[in-house]
């Protein structure tokens, strides 16, 4: 099992270059915030033998069918379908990536270790650290899948609903990896309740990695989570919008060295907002 949870692009070319060595390697670029349509920039360029995966059909179940929020937690049936189809076997490591701050990403590594695959990281940097670095660039659908046998098992992670999740923010440290201003209920465009839950903290998920998409330094990250309380002494969590950037708040957690399970409330605000009981802070 791979100790960290990254892989830099002369990393991940080197590995190519050996099949005896070469990890399955999934594109998940987004048609969400920051990126076009994710299924036509992979057909304009991807790595070499990518495989495109949908997030919204493939890393979540359609919204109201697997839970609250947006993009709830996939079954284990769709999900490992979703995989096989995309070449994952439990023997061979996979490698994750996509244009925007690895968020995506980020969700694709998650699910991965959920459903019992040790050996997942993602591309530092993503597309674009590959498309800098001058590695080739393959065009196409890449059709030729080889079915994998990946088999999901029982749940492994932390995932947390509505109710732990306002018992973390109560009693430790639940994080809301959404942009400062929503967190605050400002400028709110998303969903129709705008703030965020009480009790909570504020840590940006698109903050968490330099102007090049690549990772902030291990260092500072444990500053950033260790600013907001998080010793491993009391319970931690992180939330968004619909549990796409706070999978993002998980990686860094484990980029950090703080956690490598950091718990996470899937449903995010878009599941809290639907039962008016449940309170709602600002600023």
């Amino acid at each position: 099992m791979n100790t960290h949870p990254l892989i830099t692009a002369v990393e991940l070319s080197t590995l190519l270059s050996d099949p005896s060595s070469a990890p399955v390697v999934l594109d998940v670029r987004w048609s969400g915030p920051g990126s076009a349509n994710g299924r036509t920039a992979f057909q304009d360029g991807h790595v070499p033998g990518a495989h495109f995966v949908d997030l919204e059909t493939v890393l979540a179940e359609p919204a109201g069918e697997g839970g609250g929020g947006r993009h709830p937690l996939p079954a284990p049936e769709r999900f490992e379908s979703g995989m096989r189809s995309a070449g994952v076997t439990a023997e061979r490591p996979v490698v994750v990536y996509d244009n925007w701050k690895s968020i995506a990403a980020s969700r694709a590594w998650w699910l991965l270790r959920h459903f019992g695959h040790d050996d997942v990281r993602v591309l530092d940097g993503g597309w674009g650290a590959w498309q800098t670095a001058g590695f080739p660039v393959e065009t196409g659908p890449n059709e030729g899948v080889e079915v994998g046998a990946f088999e999901a098992s029982e749940p492994r992670l932390a995932a947390i609903d509505a109710d732990a999740a306002g018992r973390i923010a109560a009693a430790g440290t639940l994080i809301d990896g959404r942009p400062a201003n929503r967190f605050r209920g400002e400028d709110e465009t998303v969903d129709p309740v705008a703030g965020h839950i009480p009790g909570a903290k504020s840590l940006p998920a698109t903050e968490l990695v330099s102007a090049d998409g690549t990772f902030l330094p291990a260092a500072q990250l444990r500053e950033r989570f260790a600013s907001l309380g998080i010793d491993g002494s009391a319970p931690a969590a992180s939330y968004c919008g619909s549990g796409v950037q706070a999978c993002h708040v998980a990686l860094a957690a484990a980029v950090a060295g703080v956690t490598d399970d950091l718990g996470l409330y899937a449903g995010s605000w878009s599941d809290w907002i639907t039962d008016p009981s449940r309170p709602v802070a600002t600023g």
